[in-house]
């Protein structure tokens, strides 16, 4: 089965996760494409497959090789974003792409164009996988998982490929940043990893934003608005002083390349209570300390001014950058950068505004830089993937333990 087809298979599962769930993983449904997987790897006759209680998907192809060589990891997750359906059933397949507009869903009126997304135009005469206008796509990151799925499916139909003992892992809710808290990177037993969960051909990622959460509850008192002079408070009001005393210029509609941000992800209240939830990122540490700061002195300023019951503020640290991790070992971005040359596409290297289970991982001791699916549009109901550029995710995969050999 080829990648696309995978791809097409997985997307048909609903793998969303659940931000406030108690349970790991999130989400039970996260492991009806776990299991799917753990199956499959078994008829490819992959080793050692494992399915943690946390959801977590492990197995071993076996080296065909005598010599030592660095074991590798190839990681993907299989969550979707919890907030957007996640389960497309009804993807729209354009072969021969021709330009212009992409009727997504009539009855909606939506169009992909090349007026709003203008990368479109790079993929004229090639096939293009896209949603119904419904829900997204789910190439975040079931891309990864089908490209990770056929390469091993290559290696194993190829034996005349020489390479060394290849680890792949599958991870849950790493949207919500909890993808591999429960990973075991000594039961992996990988030197080194790269995540498949990047965006167009050829990027690959070693540094990313330093990230922290916070949740704010404001409470107010409500009086009859008849009646309120002095006496009410209302928490909606407070909420949006609050947003307004951080720079509006530091926004991620406002932000690019290493400048980080402040971004109000969600907002639910009335008069009496309003909760606002926030994300905040930097690629610098001490910007990023400083954003933290700021945030608890904007919020000690509304205590000041309407008493200390006005509220709560909790700030909970959530990833960082992976570079200082990546640094004393460039050969593996090295080794990826070769690859990617070598089936035919020039390496894109930048910054990933983001973040990967693989910056967790390289924090924990396991270098783990990140590579192209081909998708575009995450998160979202634009969201479309190239099928020419997830078949240069499996070559690069295929292609990197080949080079680890030589």
């Amino acid at each position: 089965m080829n990648a696309a087809d995978r791809f097409l298979q997985y997307i048909r599962i609903d793998t969303s996760c659940e931000n406030d769930s108690k349970t790991v993983p999130s989400t039970a449904r996260q492991l009806d494409l776990a299991n799917l997987l753990v199956d499959e790897l078994a008829q490819l006759g992959l080793q050692d497959i494992t399915l943690e209680e946390s959801g977590i998907v492990m197995a071993t192809l076996p080296a065909n090789v005598q010599t030592s060589v660095p074991v590798i990891g190839f990681i993907a997750h299989m969550d979707t974003i919890p907030d957007m359906p996640g389960r497309c059933l009804n993807p729209h397949i354009i072969e021969n792409y021709q330009g212009g507009d992409i009727v997504l869903n009539e009855e909606m009126k939506m169009v992909l164009s090349p007026a709003d997304f203008p990368e479109l135009v790079n993929y004229t005469g090639q096939t293009l996988i896209t949603t119904d206008g419904t829900t997204l796509l789910g190439a975040d990151d079931k891309a990864g998982v089908a490209a990770i799925m056929a390469a091993m499916d290559y290696l194993t139909a190829h034996p005349e490929i020489r390479h060394g003992k290849i680890k792949v892992a599958f991870t849950p809710d790493e949207e919500i940043g909890d993808g591999v808290e429960h990973f075991d990177i000594q039961k992996f037993g990988a030197d080194f990893a790269y995540t498949i969960d990047g965006g167009e051909v050829g990027e690959l990622e070693y540094e990313n934003f330093n990230a922290a959460e916070a949740h704010i509850t404001f409470s107010g008192r409500s009086v009859h608005p008849g009646g309120a002079k002095n006496k009410m408070v209302n928490a909606i009001k407070v909420a949006m002083e609050f947003n307004a005393m951080l720079p509006a210029e530091q926004r991620p509609e406002h932000t690019e390349h290493y400048e980080g941000f402040f971004h109000l992800y969600s907002i639910h209240g009335a008069v009496e209570e309003c909760k606002m939830h926030y994300t905040i990122r930097d690629f610098n540490l001490e910007k990023f300390e400083a954003r933290k700061k700021l945030l608890e002195a904007a919020f000690d300023f509304l205590k000041s001014k309407y008493g200390a019951g006005i509220g709560t503020l909790l700030i909970r640290d959530q990833y960082y950058n992976m570079r200082d991790f990546i640094l004393p070992v460039m050969h593996v971005v090295e080794l990826a950068e070769k690859a990617i040359r070598s089936v035919g596409v020039e390496p894109i290297v930048h910054p990933i505004r983001g973040g990967t289970d693989g910056a967790k991982l390289s924090n924990k001791g396991l270098p783990t830089p990140n590579l192209f699916t081909g998708g575009h549009n995450f998160h979202g109901k634009y969201e479309y993937l190239p099928v020419e550029s997830l078949d240069k995710a499996v070559e690069v995969i295929v292609k990197i333990a080949e080079l680890n050999v030589e």
